[in-house]
């Protein structure tokens, strides 16, 4: 079994996954080896970690993971079961390439397109050859909304609210159709782009925010709202494996 910690913005997250399979998920603000310990007791048998991180945790919890199991810390220099033709490998979000790894993995015979909608929304390719073609980057809904009111003197601070409308008669509902119906706007919009350029593409949607897009979009996607657990898994597995 192994244990699978993802640290995020906002929140940590944390799987245990046996072989593929995934057993059981913890969503926490931080992270704490009092948690884990209290994982291992329902799972005694976990014997390799990973954790990846976007921020800096308590040194603790490393040394902890350390001394107890196979433990990898996701980095630009770990093992990767797949290629990747970007130019700046130091400055790619974990989360990113452990998407795409899960995608190639579970739709190897085709290019998939990962939109993860968190904090930012990205947009990450991996092609039927199993590399990593890069992606783009804009900002998430709470950060769309954050902006609205922190650039102007009188727009307040909202946040996402179900709508079925695309003009406001008040202010409120003009920044909710701006900000929804715009992002939804957006991903269709660069979804057509991908389609154009690449065949058989298939689509992913995962991240905090999947579910207030999962029916509004146009196209035909996959949600696998923990597609980077998933991946994080593999790189596990992929970097375990080479030191039997």
């Amino acid at each position: 079994m192994k244990l699978i910690i993802d640290i995020g913005n906002t929140f940590v997250k944390i799987a245990v996954f046996d072989k593929k399979q995934l057993l059981d998920i913890y969503t926490l603000e931080d992270l704490s080896i009092e948690k884990i310990s209290s994982i291992e007791k329902k799972y005694p048998k976990i014997s390799s970690a990973i954790v990846s991180s976007v921020k800096s945790y308590d040194i603790s919890v490393k040394k902890y993971l350390q001394e107890k199991y196979f433990f990898i810390e996701l980095n630009d220099s770990t093992g990767l079961p797949i290629g990747s033709d970007y130019k700046t490998p130091k400055t790619l979000g974990n989360d990113r390439i452990a998407a795409v790894t899960a995608a190639f993995d579970l739709y190897p015979q085709s290019n998939v397109l990962v939109i993860d909608a968190g904090t930012c929304i990205t947009y990450d390719l991996i092609n039927d050859k199993g590399v990593y073609s890069g992606g783009s980057i804009s900002p998430g809904i709470e950060m769309r909304f954050k902006a609205l009111n922190s650039f102007t003197a009188k727009l307040p601070l909202l946040k996402f609210k179900e709508i079925d409308y695309l003009t406001g008669i008040t202010t409120e509902q003009s920044i909710l159709s701006g900000v929804i119906n715009g992002v939804c706007a957006e991903i269709d919009g660069i979804i057509a782009s991908y389609q154009k350029n690449y065949e058989n593409l298939t689509i992913i949607l995962s991240g905090g925010d999947y579910i207030y897009f999962d029916k509004r979009l146009k196209n035909n996607i996959f949600a696998l709202p923990n597609i980077v657990l998933q991946g994080l898994n593999i790189i596990l597995d992929f970097n375990d494996k080479k030191l039997d």
